[in-house]
């Protein structure tokens, strides 16, 4: 049953933690997945420490395989973290990994963030391993270049399982983990275009909108639990995002030629000192919170020169 181990998948989980001398009579239930629990082995002799330097922390980042998910798990790692690396392709995660570096740290592991049974999976094999989670990172995510007049229905639904709804459903996974350890980050990264809708990515913009809103709205929910949110809005980011989008039929270019994007490395810096300084929003480049309070106040102004743009690819 999913979020379910079997009773013959628990004992074989209760004999491997016998034969590395761990003890099984701490088991609790952490997780409800439609009612139904999920038994995790955390050791209640673990005690958590809120601070927030990043030196013996544990955490996993979700879309790691390459991009702003491996730099943040490589800035992370090199600053003391243990790392949990997730990533669709396994073999991509592992060779994230042994780029990064500190093997004795850091764990290659896949997961599908559209599945929930795989984000328990996951989750369950990283706190065997590690003892906790302290940070989560919902990285995983992609874009989608189409019209709304004729994006793809069954492809926008596919872009929102993986950045709404898998981001969500791991928030609920490691949520009561946390709850239970005393405290903890998630940290979502979104886009400026979570703040300003993009022509012919409607979608994809829609997709961060619906995150930040989820984001901002569990900071005030968690607050009282100790569990931090921070919610990380890049601009256009030098990665692989565009070749690995999805193309519809009716794509434009809404972005100005002399625009140059940022590094995956400088987003992973921004994201780390977000986290130590308990931020609430990052945006980077700094420069971009012009254009974000710009479209707030003005947005006939921002409309204006996006139709410029649009028309100018026309």
């Amino acid at each position: 049953m999913q979020g379910q181990r079997s009773a013959g998948e628990q004992n074989n989980l209760e004999r491997e933690q016998r034969e590395k001398g761990h003890t099984v009579s701490n088991r609790t239930t952490l997780i409800l997945r439609h009612g139904r629990p999920l038994l995790l082995d955390t050791p209640h002799t673990v005690e958590y420490n809120a601070g927030m330097e990043l030196r013996g922390k544990v955490a996993v980042v979700t879309g790691a395989s390459m991009g702003i998910g491996e730099a943040i798990a490589r800035i992370f790692a090199v600053h003391g973290a243990s790392v949990t690396l997730l990533s669709r392709d396994t073999a991509r995660a592992e060779a994230a990994r042994l780029r990064i570096g500190f093997p004795d740290r850091t764990m290659a592991l896949s997961c599908d963030v559209r599945h929930s049974e795989e984000i328990d999976r996951v989750l369950a094999l990283t706190l065997d391993h590690f003892q906790r989670v302290d940070i989560w990172v919902n990285n995983a995510g992609h874009g989608l270049y189409d019209s709304v007049a004729q994006v793809n229905m069954a492809a926008c639904r596919d872009l929102f399982e993986t950045n709404f709804f898998g981001a969500l459903a791991a928030m609920q996974a490691v949520i009561p983990v946390m709850r239970r350890q005393g405290g903890g980050t998630i940290i979502d990264i979104s886009s400026v275009a979570g703040h300003i809708p993009l022509p012919f990515s409607a979608t994809y913009s829609a997709s961060k909108f619906a995150l930040n809103a989820i984001g901002k709205a569990a900071r005030v929910e968690l607050k009282n639990d100790h569990i931090h949110l921070l919610t990380v809005c890049p601009g256009s980011v030098e990665t692989a995002f565009g070749q690995n989008a999805v193309r519809g039929n009716d794509l434009k270019k809404v972005r100005p030629n002399s625009m140059r994007g940022i590094t995956a490395e400088q987003v992973a810096r921004a994201t780390m000192q977000g986290y130590l300084k308990q931020k609430r929003e990052v945006i980077v480049p700094w420069t971009l919170h012009l254009p974000v309070k710009l479209y707030q106040l003005f947005p006939a102004i921002i409309e204006r020169a996006m139709e410029r743009m649009v028309n100018r690819e026309s």
